[in-house]
């Protein structure tokens, strides 16, 4: 098994595992980033660094607890805002926070100030499946909106763009 196959097996297994204690505690979630991409296409497009969940910051400590018990350890970057990360066995986890504003949309608490989640299908009711894993997804609509304006690493910015053009693909 090569490099790429192997990373790809070991962050699918562990978001099958993430995502069914989610659910038995009854935690919304949301996939995002570019494994969400990859469950939009049907298959995987890249190799990724790490898996992304937006979560209700109101639930942070259940999950962080729930983590733990599965053998995940708290892993902050020192420049962590509207987030943490947690790691086991070579996977990173990263969890972004969400609260409601007074208009009752979801936005990520920033140390700067509240960033409204994107799309008005932000947090949509999406469920995908890839290679026997099932996640609950942003909507594409905002995963796409997300993907359309590449952040400032060059890394980064070449991952959304490629994103940007497999979601492309499928809105064609």
């Amino acid at each position: 098994m090569n490099r790429i196959e192997e990373q790809t097996s070991l962050q699918l297994s562990a978001l099958a595992e993430v995502s069914d204690s989610l659910q038995k505690a009854g935690i919304a979630y949301w996939l995002f980033g570019g494994w969400a991409v990859d469950f939009y296409v049907g298959s995987v497009t890249r190799l990724h660094d790490d898996v992304d969940l937006a979560v209700w910051f109101v639930d942070a400590s259940q999950i962080a607890k729930l983590l733990l018990e599965n053998g995940w350890h708290h892993a902050p970057f020192d420049d962590e805002d509207g987030g943490t990360g947690f790691e086991r066995g070579g996977i990173r986890l990263e969890l972004t926070y969400l609260v409601r504003d007074d208009d009752g949309l979801a936005s990520i608490p920033l140390r700067s100030g509240a960033v409204v989640w994107p799309g008005k299908d932000g947090l949509a009711d999406d469920v995908g499946e890839l290679r026997g894993v099932q996640s609950h997804l942003i909507g594409i609509a905002s995963l796409l909106h997300g993907k359309s304006t590449p952040r400032d690493d060059q890394e980064d910015a070449a991952k959304d763009r490629a994103d940007f053009i497999q979601l492309s693909r499928l809105r064609a």
